[in-house]
């Protein structure tokens, strides 16, 4: 037991206390559903893994792959289809993104383009927060989130290296932690804002439309209307507070002048053949995701690049993301004494191969959460608010799946909840748009866990956050979120989607 002779006692109080908190879902599961043991078993190891995750007793690969291990011996999920879930075309997003981070890293692409950037951007520390934060979220209105924060860490990283090579590592160490934060954060933020933005949105309105057809359609546009000044209010919140956490204290030490990263950026020289290639390839990768599919700008629509193909639906990020990477294997550099490709397998295997199998636990614990029920349990537990005053209602559905969603895929904690909160709109006697519209968004609005989202997953996997920096800050903006969403759901949105919280609307007859 060497290994916890080495931490606190708190987190080997903890590391002990979640094997017993287990044990005991597993000895007694009548707790939860007499009828369903597999429920109980389910909450006892996703609160195994979240007690052993957070206090990063062991590797967090290792914590990860507890589903493969247990899930079938409890009879929760076949082994195969447990170690199945473990990679999709998400992994491959991550390992085609991490390529492509590695080639800008292995040809100094990546410091040219953050010198020009703090050159543009400015170089005080609010300044660049909120330039990357403004930035990310605009992109990840459009695309993709996981790549939108795959496009945006390599260029901060090199970005912080550069700060860290004037300014030396400690001088940088509480920037860089919002930095990355505010990245994560504001790929999140920023999805909810169109319908296109994230996956649980045009998933609730299949959903919606599957159980009230005779509703009217809600349009981009409507969407936007109401989820944009959510977004600009949330991201306008977090800056200032990822601002006042990190950046403030340090403020007055911070000082580069403009000439030295002047002189920096015109000593790189002429840009060379294999910066060209790879800068190349990675605006042809944005630009991939972005019109992979079509855009649909309310009576316009930009058409996506998909369509030309037999099976449109068949192509994912990933593919693409594995495309550009093989291409960087193939297309030969000049510097013969450096590489004789692009890429090369050596620089390769620096892919944090543990952030892939911590997200791909993740992944397993939602596929398990699903599978046993117990989503659908604590879904179902919600039915009996009938006689809370609706708001109470709508802050408790908020924070539910806000919570939730750590632990699960932000698509699989919607595409349980929506049916129910659908019957349960239906017998509370409320408009289902009051409850379905924000329980959806609450599914992008975890911020704890470096498995609760990929944003939260790439930036961790800069191997710059510990889980403590993520939950301490992510704690508390969950919950600025859930009040934020609470308020403006019940006093905006309402008048946005015309809820009349006193009657039911004729289109659920």
């Amino acid at each position: 037991m060497k290994i916890l002779k080495e931490i606190s006692g708190v987190k080997k109080s903890l590391f002990l206390l979640a094997p017993i908190i287990l044990a005991g879902f597993i000895l007694f599961p009548e707790i939860l559903d007499k009828d369903k043991p597999v429920i109980a078993y389910t909450a006892g190891i996703a609160i195994l893994m979240a007690i052993w995750w957070m206090t990063e007793v062991l590797p967090l690969g290792v914590t990860a792959l507890i589903p493969v291990a247990i899930f079938p011996l409890l009879g929760i999920m076949n082994g195969k289809a447990v170690s199945e879930v473990y990679f999709n075309h998400l992994i491959f997003l991550f390992i085609g993104g991490f390529l492509m981070a590695l080639a800008m890293e292995k040809w100094h692409l990546h410091r040219r383009i953050a010198l020009r950037l703090l050159l543009w951007i400015g170089l005080s520390p609010a300044r660049i927060l909120l330039g990357f934060m403004l930035t990310t979220a605009f992109l990840s209105m459009w695309i993709s989130n996981t790549a939108t924060t795959m496009m945006m860490v390599p260029i901060l990283l090199s970005i912080i290296a550069k700060m860290e090579e004037l300014k030396g590592n400690k001088g940088v160490r509480q920037m860089e932690k919002g930095l990355l934060l505010g990245i994560a954060y504001a790929a999140s933020i920023g999805g909810i804002a169109t319908l296109i933005g994230t996956p649980p949105n045009p998933l609730f309105i299949r959903v919606f439309k599957i159980y009230f057809p005779k509703a009217p359609d809600i349009s981009f546009a409507q969407w936007l209307f109401f989820a944009f000044p959510l977004s600009v209010l949330l991201l306008t919140i977090t800056f200032i507070y990822l601002y006042a956490v990190f950046f403030r204290k340090g403020k007055a030490s911070f000082n580069i002048g403009k000439d030295v990263i002047g002189k920096e950026y015109h000593s790189l020289g002429q840009m060379q053949y294999e910066e060209r290639w790879v800068l190349g390839l990675f605006v042809t990768l944005a630009l991939l995701w972005l019109f992979r599919r079509p855009i649909h700008l309310g009576h316009f629509t930009v058409p996506g690049w998909s369509q030309i193909f037999r099976h449109p639906k068949w192509i994912t990020d990933g593919n693409v993301a594995i495309f550009i990477g093989i291409l960087l294997f193939i297309i030969p550099a000049k510097n013969k004494a450096k590489s004789k490709y692009l890429m090369d397998w050596h620089t390769a295997e620096r892919i944090p191969w543990n952030i892939i199998l911590l997200f791909g636990g993740g992944f397993a614990l939602a596929a398990g959460f699903k599978q046993s029920g117990l989503s659908a349990y604590i879904g179902e537990s919600l039915t009996g608010l009938k006689d809370i005053p609706p708001i109470f209602i709508l802050l408790i559905i908020v924070t539910t799946i806000t919570f939730l969603t750590e632990l699960t895929s932000n698509t699989a904690t919607v595409e349980t909840f929506l049916p129910i909160l659908a019957a349960l709109a239906t017998a509370v006697k409320i408009n289902p748009l009051f409850l379905m519209v924000p329980a959806t968004i609450a599914a992008s609005f975890a911020f704890m866990l470096p498995v609760a989202t990929p944003p939260n997953a790439i930036v961790f996997g800069s191997k710059r956050l510990r889980i403590q920096d993520m939950v301490k800050t992510g704690f508390w903006l969950n919950i600025i979120g859930i009040a934020i969403l609470t308020l403006v759901s019940y006093y905006y949105m309402t008048w946005v989607f015309d809820i009349d919280l006193s009657q039911m609307p004729i289109w659920t007859k």
